[in-house]
């Protein structure tokens, strides 16, 4: 870990700096295998399935046996949990619907919205070094709120061809409607583009490697919307001398476990907290079993002692963290002044490994900075927004003659005659 005491704001870039992987050169590579999977479909699926995967399918998708075995699987502590985190994750998401109004903007012109699910979205959830089938709940579940009419999914399987027995029960907890044994680019593609056994999709959710990053990049140039742009997963811990250095240590590691690209970062005030810390960090990291993924994680994470805490609003708001998790005794003060952030834990009691799974916010959110432009995901990422009019002959009448002036300084005389047109047969 880098410990960097009281830099120059002309340093914070540096400090701000993500391990960056290099998608670009991945691009022609992912763009090859997504072409042939545009032109030859389950032809190319079941091929890559089994180059990448290393298993040639016979089923591309579960079917309903599948589902009720990997439910025998399961013992009953995990899947209370996860039906426990399902209804947390239901109860604030449906929290979010809002009931358009009809508004009146001049007498005789009313304009509203009206909130329409995406008909059909796909979700992937990776399978590789770790089953996430949380992410299926935080995708599906606001999904379903939301009224979309058909969920798919795509999970990569094992030699067996078989998805991990979690991820099929937290999908069939959650009402995907579907749900195919693919990966990687492949699945990308296939929900992209669409086959004869994989039906194309309108938007694209969830996390996956540098190719998946890739593949969901180049077909949301043209092909089908994604939720955001994503890159490795990171945390950002506030921390002065009132925090508990392993409450700290914990939240860095939890993060540092995601991957060898994850990046943790501290900010704190008081150069003791960096030490106690540093050694609480070392202390835990040789008790996990996937201590040498986070090691190398730790390696681009830093420490950072700044002058004040206006230094560390303003640092964090540059960082503009996925997760930023404020243990100082100054919380809540400190937490009114946060603008740029994916998600915020607030006190010594709570943990981001919380939001991972079943406080009931989301935890898809916002990598790489994105976090100053975009929100997590959340109800309205499944919505699109329709906005209606009607406009009354009392209502031309006081808004036609602004139309008009309008349309003829932009020169658009069509338009002005629109309004025009409807004036005459109202005054005749």
């Amino acid at each position: 870990m880098e410990i960097i005491e009281y830099p120059s704001r002309d340093d914070w870039n540096k400090i701000t700096e993500r391990p960056h992987l290099n998608t670009l050169a991945l691009h022609e590579k992912v763009r090859n295998i997504l072409n042939e999977i545009r032109e030859n479909g389950d032809c190319a699926i079941r091929s890559y399935t089994e180059q990448f995967q290393g298993v040639r399918l016979s089923e591309l998708e579960v079917q309903e046996n599948e589902f009720a075995e990997a439910e025998k699987l399961l013992d009953k502590e995990l899947k209370e949990a996860i039906l426990t985190a399902k209804k947390n994750i239901a109860k604030f998401h449906a929290s979010q619907a809002i009931t358009p109004q009809k508004i009146e903007t001049t007498e005789g012109v009313t304009c509203w919205q009206k909130a329409v699910g995406i008909e059909r979205v796909g979700l992937y959830i990776p399978g590789g070094t770790a089953p996430l089938f949380s992410t299926v709940l935080m995708l599906a579940v606001p999904a379903r709120i939301a009224g979309c009419r058909e969920i798919i999914m795509c999970s990569p399987c094992n030699a067996n061809e078989n998805i991990h027995p979690a991820i099929l029960f937290a999908a069939r907890t959650a009402g995907v409607d579907r749900v195919f044994k693919l990966g990687g680019i492949q699945a990308i593609g296939a929900m992209a583009y669409g086959t004869k056994s994989v039906p194309k999709v309108y938007k694209i959710f969830g996390p996956g490697n540098q190719y998946v990053t890739a593949a969901k990049q180049i077909v949301s140039l043209k092909d089908v919307a994604i939720d955001m742009p994503a890159g490795p997963s990171e945390v950002e811990v506030i921390a002065d001398s009132s925090s508990f250095p392993e409450f700290v240590a914990s939240d860095f590691l939890s993060q540092a476990e995601h991957g060898a690209d994850s990046q943790s970062i501290l900010l704190t005030t008081e150069k003791s907290v960096i030490e106690n810390v540093k050694q609480e960090i070392e202390r835990q990291l040789e008790q996990l079993p996937r201590k040498d993924l986070a090691k190398k994680s730790l390696e681009h994470s830093r420490l950072v002692l700044l002058n004040d805490w206006d230094e560390v609003i303003d640092l964090t708001n540059e960082y503009a963290p996925e997760h930023l998790i404020i243990q100082s005794s100054n919380y809540q003060e400190l937490s009114e002044r946060v603008i740029n952030a994916g998600s915020v834990f607030l006190g010594p009691y709570t943990p981001e490994s919380a939001g991972d799974y079943a406080s009931g916010t989301n935890h898809t959110l916002p990598t790489s900075g994105y976090a100053k432009a975009y929100s997590g995901v959340n109800l309205d990422s499944f919505i699109r927004k329709i906005t209606f009019q009607e406009i009354s002959r009392k209502g031309l009448q006081n808004l036609g003659n602004t139309i008009e002036t309008m349309a003829a300084n932009e020169m658009l005389d069509a338009h002005k005659n629109a309004v025009s047109v409807r004036l005459a047969k109202i005054n005749q």
